[in-house]
């Protein structure tokens, strides 16, 4: 049988019974869907199961290696990779299905990702158009870098990298628990990794980093354009920067408490 235009979707997950369905539900058009499922404690794979798709669980040892055992587990010639907060649209589906039943003049392709978040659409803040990695490519032609988190890849093909012309949908945030949440997840991991690196920091260097980061995506990235909701991602990702190069200085330290020798009751003297 003819599987040269046949198409992989993977999709990694952890705890998102609240998402899963959408993110399946927007990729059913796909030959096979797996959902890399990094051991959920709520109903993620059971809901994804009973849609049809294919349950992988793989311990989460940073999302460069989730991402490089999903791909191990794809089938078919094509891969695309979605995350469970991201939606295919249909333009985006069209575009695929032509690419894979053509003479492709890429092997990997970058898809936007159009953002919504607190009742609008994203159109400045570094949030649009919004590159992850490649989200489309032939089975064999990437890999991922053994990164804990923001993971690069490594093309493994002589040809250019193409662009759909077309976005998916991404909902980064549910809630404001959400952006607190990824963001002590996400310094945690991107503590890390710097650590792991050998890089120092400090007070003054936590600071520095995350005023950076703020004016980033509030100016350079005209998110000021984007209102309020502009102003929260300017904000979250301060908080999130600072937090990440002060948790350095907390691995880099290995702080200790005092001992605590026991202390027992002060003898007295015998009066009898």
């Amino acid at each position: 049988m003819e599987t040269s235009n046949k198409i992989s979707v993977y999709i990694i997950a952890y705890n998102e019974e609240e998402k899963i369905a959408d993110a399946i539900n927007s990729v059913l058009w796909a030959d096979e869907i797996i959902v890399a499922d990094s051991h959920s404690q709520d109903k993620t794979a059971e809901i994804a199961a009973t849609m049809g798709a294919r349950i992988v669980q793989i311990p989460f040892r940073g999302f460069g290696d989730l991402r490089n055992q999903a791909i191990r587990n794809c089938n078919y010639p094509w891969i695309f990779s979605l995350d469970s907060d991201e939606r295919c649209t249909l333009e985006v589906r069209d575009e695929i299905l032509t690419i894979i039943n053509g003479p492709a003049a890429h092997d990997i392709y970058f898809v936007s990702r159009k953002n919504f978040f607190m009742g609008k659409w994203i159109k400045h803040s570094g949030f649009y158009p919004n590159y992850r990695q490649p989200q489309l490519f032939k089975n064999g032609a990437m890999t991922y870098k053994q990164d804990l988190v923001h993971e690069g890849f490594v093309p493994k093909t002589d040809k250019p990298i193409g662009y759909l012309t077309s976005a998916i949908w991404q909902f980064p945030f549910k809630n404001f628990d959400e952006i607190i949440g990824k963001a002590k997840r996400y310094s945690s991991l991107g503590a890390e990794r710097i650590a792991a690196q050998g890089q120092r920091s400090g007070l003054f260097c936590s600071l520095m980093h995350a005023t950076w980061i703020f004016f980033q995506h509030l100016i350079l990235k005209r998110g000021i354009f984007d209102g309020r909701a502009g102003f929260v991602i300017a904000f979250g990702n301060f908080e999130g920067t600072y937090y990440k190069y002060m948790k350095v200085v907390e691995i880099n330290s290995a702080w200790q408490p005092p001992p605590s020798p026991p202390i027992q009751r002060p003898k007295t003297e015998d009066r009898s």
